[in-house]
């Protein structure tokens, strides 16, 4: 990879690890299930009126978007809400690459290598980690933001199996129509659990520096995190092979933590940073391959949205 696509693709790992903050910013104004659905309906709507929808089965779309947009980002918010420390979320949420090997493999009859087999074990001995140390801080009330979060990496997970299903020479089309199926459920969710009230609520008290502060929040994660980020992912994942591009979002956390205790002075405990090495030394390891004299043919790109 040439040195500009390599300076390309460390910067969407900064701009999708600030979005955790950015993320954090939002929900400091609006209820979580609302922000899913104001999150994609802005994206949404140009979408339909401008993008012509990829030549891909609607079952796909949807699936996608139930899985990527509805289930990860329920599971994200509410877990951000409700305690997730903003840096260990953008660690906990790489739960999504391990999640999708082993669905792959008893959903797609995908073939588990033992590379794969290895990673998805370090991965999953570092998320355990993670987890034992949070249900041993506050009497285990800090092990619900956890669960909650790894809930999330498995929709993200499913999201993923259906972006593969649909097998797309459209990747960037089909990730701006996924956003299509979020916006409709979860304002129904949001209004059924969190009130007509708390809506109002947050919508009619933007004037303050909060508020600024929420919309830049939200500016940010739809237009620099979601549109720039994934549309630079994107092309080089059309121009590179997966495995050279996709571990440069190993980063992701990295930048998400320590961004996170810059702005928040969110506290960093060294077993959850010895735990999230191994995460993300597991996903590295499950997602590469071994150097062979032949490239091996891989599936179309995809392209994750943050």
């Amino acid at each position: 990879m040439p040195l500009r696509d390599r300076l390309l693709a460390l910067s969407v790992a900064v701009i999708w690890g600030l979005n955790f903050p950015a993320i954090h910013l939002s929900l400091a104004q609006f209820p979580p299930f609302f922000l899913v659905a104001l999150r994609f309906g802005v994206i949404a709507v140009p979408t339909l009126l401008l993008v012509p929808r990829p030549a891909v089965p609607w079952r796909w779309v949807l699936g996608y978007g139930a899985g990527f947009g509805v289930l990860q980002f329920l599971f994200l918010y509410l877990a951000m809400d409700t305690g997730m420390p903003t840096g260990l979320a953008s660690l906990v949420l790489q739960s999504s690459a391990p999640f999708t090997v082993v669905l792959a493999g008893l959903l797609l009859r995908e073939r588990l290598t033992a590379r794969q087999a290895a990673g998805v074990a370090v991965a999953v001995a570092g998320l355990a980690g993670i987890a034992l140390h949070r249900a041993e801080l506050g009497g285990g009330a800090t092990l619900l933001p956890v669960v909650l979060t790894l809930c999330g990496g498995m929709g993200w997970a499913l999201g993923n199996l259906a972006n593969r299903r649909a097998r797309t020479t459209e990747p960037f089309r089909l990730m701006l129509w996924m956003t299509v199926v979020p916006p409709v459920p979860m304002l129904a969710v949001s209004l059924l659990v969190e009130g007509p009230g708390a809506v109002g609520t947050s919508l009619s008290t933007l004037a303050g520096a909060r508020g600024a502060l929420a919309l830049a929040g939200l500016a940010f994660t739809v237009l620099i995190a979601t549109v720039v980020g994934s549309g630079i992912w994107t092309a080089l994942m059309s121009r590179h092979p997966s495995s050279t591009v996709a571990p440069f979002s190993m980063l992701v956390p990295v930048v998400g933590i320590a961004a996170s205790w810059l702005a928040f002075g969110e506290p960093v405990y060294v077993v959850e940073l010895a735990c999230g090495a191994a995460v993300v030394a597991g996903v590295l390891l499950g997602s590469s391959r071994p150097r062979t004299g032949r490239p091996a043919t891989e599936l179309p790109p995809t392209a994750p949205v943050r």
